[in-house]
């Protein structure tokens, strides 16, 4: 269909419509477009203004600082690098190229030229060189510029985040909401509180300070992220990747951080799809893609790839003290290492009794396990009790849980978390096996145990968990289950040692069946059983049984 005109394409008419559509049509400045904190706008002006001769060397500045606030830190380095090489260059812009350059993570360049140019010491220069000293791990040099910093803004938020980087969250948030006390209209700083919150696992907390940013700025790339994240905790990474999806379609191609980042978190909330081939590339980029695929590599049992990706990592904040943990306690169990074993402990001792870490979950869980390492299993339960109602469908802290629950006796409550493990994995590993034959032993069920056994392919594992369900059966009176798994083992290797178990456990069930707690035809089992060893005692043993029976006239072989 054509579309109808109201006027002529042609005409006066048309050119007067095209004269009042100039006028309101007014293209904005630069600085209209910083004000709109649309610097995509203003950095098109500015290009154009270069590329048609009209551009100076303010105009590279200004280019600079959008591309810098662009989060394109890479650009902004090369045009204060260009810069640098003119006659008579500003001092700032080598501080301005240190600033970059620190965000790219070049902190020896970035060092270098913070303290170049001749710049007078500033508050920026020392702000800067504050940050890079805690990214140099030198304690002296970080306090020497801390005593610089001033009661102004500025030095505040930077204080703030050194205490974010340096895990101390409460401490952060105290500046945060002091300053905006005063300052009710410094809205960015609810997304710090927002992330700080989420640090301390207050993820309902952190989503009710966000939303008071989000209300106004909806195009957030560090507040959608942290909106994803936080109902990944809530709730699950299918709710966290539906809100990830509103930072993907609004993320600028040139702002390449909040691409990585998308990246990154879309790994972390499909359960590790896509780890190999999205993590690698970014380890330098994103600190937690080095700590992603440690934790890809264990659930893998890559046990000795995880450790060769973070033996080398020096640990600075309370995730990677735990990794770390985790990998060397994997480590040691595998390898039997008493060293690796300690290293672990360790670790989880330092997190779990530091200030700050002592009262979260991960802080209780890490003296959890360090007391399970220890061996110590009545206070693994005073820290596992304090977190279970966080942990009700967990399958590896019920499994935790309940090994803990039976290494202290409590065998009844132990079977029950064992029967909450839903992960087929887990409940084919030997671990949950033998202690889920255990406790069943212990609750007077050796039945269910000795159908563990039977559904295990034979193996070294099999032959284990022969041996405990006879020796355990054995020791708990059960003797029927323990003269079948004693029958067994003797069959398998004729050593002298099963055939004595299976003697005290046949001799023991027919004192049952005589006492009338077993079933009498249960003695024809134990006469066929006992027909199996060449033992010249058997003859004698058969033979009194027999004796019974025809006496109590039970049918036997």
């Amino acid at each position: 269909m054509m579309l109808s005109r109201t006027k002529p394409a042609v005409g006066p008419g048309a050119a007067a419509a095209t004269k009042d559509t100039k006028k309101k049509k007014k293209m904005p400045t630069v600085e209209e477009f910083l004000d709109m904190r649309d610097y995509t706008g203003a950095i098109t002006l500015l290009e154009f203004s270069r590329n048609s001769g009209k551009g100076n060397e303010e105009t590279d500045m200004w280019i600079a600082y959008c591309a810098f606030h662009l989060g394109d830190y890479k650009r902004a380095m090369e045009e204060y690098e260009r810069l640098t090489k003119n006659e008579g260059v500003n001092p700032d812009v080598w501080l301005y190229l240190a600033c970059c350059q620190f965000f790219l993570g070049m902190y020896p360049e970035s060092d270098e030229n913070a303290k170049r140019g001749n710049a007078p010491k500033g508050r920026l220069q020392n702000r800067l060189q504050f940050h890079l000293s805690h990214k140099f791990g030198d304690e002296r040099r970080l306090m020497t510029f801390h005593q610089n910093l001033q009661d102004i803004i500025e030095d505040q938020l930077s204080l703030a985040s050194i205490h974010y980087l340096r895990s101390h969250y409460q401490e952060a948030i105290d500046i945060y909401k002091r300053i905006l006390l005063d300052n009710r209209d410094y809205l960015a700083l609810n997304v710090y509180v927002a992330l700080c919150y989420y640090k301390l696992d207050y993820y309902d907390v952190s989503q009710e300070v966000l939303a008071v940013y989000l209300q106004q700025f909806q195009d957030s790339a560090v507040a959608l992220n942290l909106k994803a994240c936080n109902h990944f905790r809530l709730y699950n990474g299918k709710a966290a990747e539906t809100e990830l999806k509103a930072l993907q379609e609004m993320a600028s191609p040139s702002f390449q951080f909040a691409q990585d980042l998308i990246k990154h978190n879309l790994v972390v909330f499909r359960s590790g799809e896509g780890s190999l081939q999205v993590l690698p590339p970014l380890i330098d980029v994103i600190p937690e893609a080095r700590l992603n695929l440690v934790i890809y590599f264990l659930k893998q049992d890559d046990i000795p790839e995880a450790y060769n990706l973070i033996k080398d990592l020096e640990p600075t904040t309370p995730q990677e003290y735990i990794l770390k943990g985790v990998v060397n306690a994997a480590l040691g169990q595998e390898q039997g290492s008493r060293e690796h074993m300690k290293i672990a402990q360790q670790y989880f001792q330092l997190v779990g009794g530091s200030a700050s870490e002592c009262d979260t979950i991960p802080g209780r869980q890490c003296m959890a396990s360090c007391f399970f390492l220890l061996k110590q299993f009545e206070d693994v339960l005073i820290y596992l009790n304090s977190v279970k109602s966080y942990f009700y469908n967990d399958d590896l802290f019920n499994f935790n849980y309940a090994q803990a629950k039976a290494a202290v006796g409590n065998f009844k409550e132990a079977e029950e978390i064992f029967q909450l493990i839903q992960n087929e994995k887990l409940k084919n590993d030997y671990t949950y096996l033998s202690w889920l034959a255990r406790t069943y032993i212990m609750n007077t069920k050796a039945r269910l145990a000795w159908e563990l056994y039977l559904k295990m392919e034979t193996s070294g594992e099999s032959f284990s968990l022969l041996q405990l369900i006879a020796n355990d059966c054995y020791k708990m009176g059960q003797f029927y289950y323990a003269a079948k798994a004693f029958d067994v083992l003797e069959r398998l290797d004729p050593n002298p040692e099963y055939w004595e178990g299976k003697r005290g456990a046949c001799v023991g069930v027919f004192q049952l069946i005589i006492a009338g707690h077993e079933q009498r035809e249960t003695l024809r089992d134990v006469i066929n059983m006992l027909r199996n060893t060449s033992n010249p005692q058997v003859e004698y043993i058969i033979r009194t049984m027999k004796k019974w029976a025809k006496e109590n006239m039970v049918a036997v072989p």
